[in-house]
């Protein structure tokens, strides 16, 4: 007789014990196996006491298989060989890994579904309180009186593609007293030709040219160049709107800040892949800036759109060149001394993004190499009281969800794949269990909620930037089961790379000129 608890309809100890008792008693057959689907096994050991109780007080007696041939123990398991000792031990010793890999993964998948759910909650509801919050503060109005003298700094290298459509839309902008200063880093291609053809003979517009030393070096350069009390710093591909200017500015009436982040966006959304970096401009990095700019954490003023008070930027030494993330140095560096560093969604500004796959690898690659060294630069602010939320919030989350979490990420979708090759593998054996079945249920249920909430937290920029195409929003299911994979690569390669202590260089992208101020 074969009893199995999954095919009761009133499984548990009770229903063993009566199952096999009236078994036995019913004649039904001298043998019974009790089998629980090979997993949580309590219920069996919990009923086996009664079960051999009851049925010896009916007169039954239990005997070993061994009494039954007629053997001794030893015949019937003979003793392991001493040569084979050490197999046995090697194999249990594996099979005690195997399990142990499987309980991590799945605290590890579980772990990164709760943090990860936990964390999007968290960013959404602030990004929501950001809005009206800053509101009320009077910076955030046009103020007339408020007319500081600013410049532009564009470093630029090998930009001749570019160099010209974005000065051109610098030109048009709606703020008056302004100035260009390019800086031409040893350029090999026709920048500086480029340059001179079309803007020699502009008044605004400064142009100058050093060896090659890093884009570090040559806002460094930029800065030298001016007295102006604002800068700001814009990589050569970027195309400002007219209102750009005035926006990032008139935030410098409070002579708290420091530093002022735009609203970074794609321009050039011609495919699956640059429409999808699109998304997640919207969704996470802007998103992250409403949210860390109440607490006062933006860990990085993107060269896109970004602008600095000048004293403040002397005050620190200036642009460094110990990380390939000199923004993101130059951010936490500012507020560790007390600055204030916000985010201007109103500040909108268009750039090129990679539209094929290996370009693309290559600048997430050195964005989180940057991060890294720029966690490891700023290592001894961790947790630290007295930054406030930078280090008792923002350089944890960089750690965690920049760098630990695509890796803990890349677990979870193993896991789930996992799970189901298993099962189906299972399925095909006839080899299913409860508790197996049970699991992956389990996987499931948490995975799909955690992308139910994933797909809520994208929602929320969307009504926060209303005039943004809501139908990017059929991309999420590409972004997380596509796009998100390519970060996993690019996340791996950044951690290895760091491991090994192998020095990188910036690198350089071929612009194609195909972003588009809307």
């Amino acid at each position: 007789m074969h009893v199995d608890p999954k095919d009761w309809n009133s499984p548990g100890t009770k229903a063993i014990i009566d199952r096999t008792v009236g078994g036995i008693t019913s004649g039904a057959g001298n043998i019974v196996l009790l089998h629980d689907g090979g997993g949580n096994r309590s219920q069996t050991i919990a009923a086996l006491p009664q079960i051999i109780d009851t049925l010896k007080s009916q007169g039954y007696s239990f005997v070993t298989v061994s009494d039954l041939a007629g053997l001794s123990r030893d015949e019937f398991m003979p003793p392991i060989e001493q040569d084979e000792q050490l197999l046995v031990k090697a194999g249990g010793i594996g099979f005690y890994a195997l399990k142990l890999l499987q309980e991590t993964v799945i605290i590890l998948f579980f772990a990164g579904i709760i943090f990860g759910s936990i964390r999007l909650i968290f960013i959404s509801i602030l990004a929501i309180i950001q809005r009206p919050y800053f509101q009320e503060v009077p910076c955030k109005g046009f103020i007339p009186w408020y007319n500081p003298e600013v410049s532009v700094i564009i470093p630029a290298f090998n930009e001749e593609n570019v160099i010209a459509k974005s000065v051109t839309a610098l030109l048009r902008s709606t703020y008056r007293n302004f100035d260009i200063i390019v800086v031409d880093d040893g350029s090999r291609d026709g920048t500086y030709k480029v340059l001179e053809n079309n803007f020699y003979h502009n008044a605004k517009v400064g142009i100058f040219t050093q060896a090659n030393g890093g884009k570090a070096s040559a806002l460094n350069l930029g800065i030298s160049k001016t007295d102006a009390e604002i800068i700001v710093a814009l990589d050569a591909d970027t195309l400002f709107l007219p209102d750009t200017l005035e926006k990032l500015v008139r935030n410098f009436a409070d002579k708290k800040v420091a530093a002022v982040a735009g609203n970074a966006k794609v321009g050039n959304r011609c495919n699956l892949l640059t429409r999808t970096q699109a998304l997640e401009y919207i969704t996470s990095q802007n998103l992250d800036r409403r949210a860390f700019d109440v607490m006062n954490c933006i860990p990085v003023v993107p060269g896109s759109v970004g602008a600095w008070r000048r004293a403040a930027v002397l005050e620190v030494g200036g642009f460094s060149s110990a990380t390939l993330a000199e923004d993101s140095d130059l951010t936490l560096t500012l507020i560790k001394k007390g600055y204030r560093v916000i985010y201007e969604s109103e500040a909108l500004a268009y750039t090129e993004a990679p539209d094929t796959v290996a370009p693309f690898l290559r600048q997430r690659f050195r964005w989180m190499y940057g991060t890294f060294q720029v966690i490891w630069k700023h290592r001894g602010a961790y947790l630290k009281k007295k930054y406030g939320a930078l280090g008792l919030f923002g350089l944890p989350n960089m750690l965690i969800f920049q760098i630990l979490f695509p890796l803990f990420s890349l677990i979870m979708d193993i896991a789930l794949i996992f799970s189901f090759v298993w099962i189906g593998w299972r399925y095909s054996n006839q080899q299913v269990d409860i508790s197996m079945t049970n699991d992956v249920k389990n996987i499931l249920f948490y995975y799909f909620l955690f992308l139910i909430i994933d797909f809520i937290a994208s929602v929320v920029p969307f009504l926060l930037e209303r005039k943004e195409k809501w139908s990017l929003l059929l991309l999420v299911p590409l972004q997380r089961f596509f796009y998100r994979q390519l970060l996993y690569v690019a996340a791996i390669r950044a951690v290895l790379t760091a491991l090994k202590g192998r020095l990188v260089g910036w690198g350089k992208l071929v612009r194609k000129a195909t972003a588009v101020a809307d």
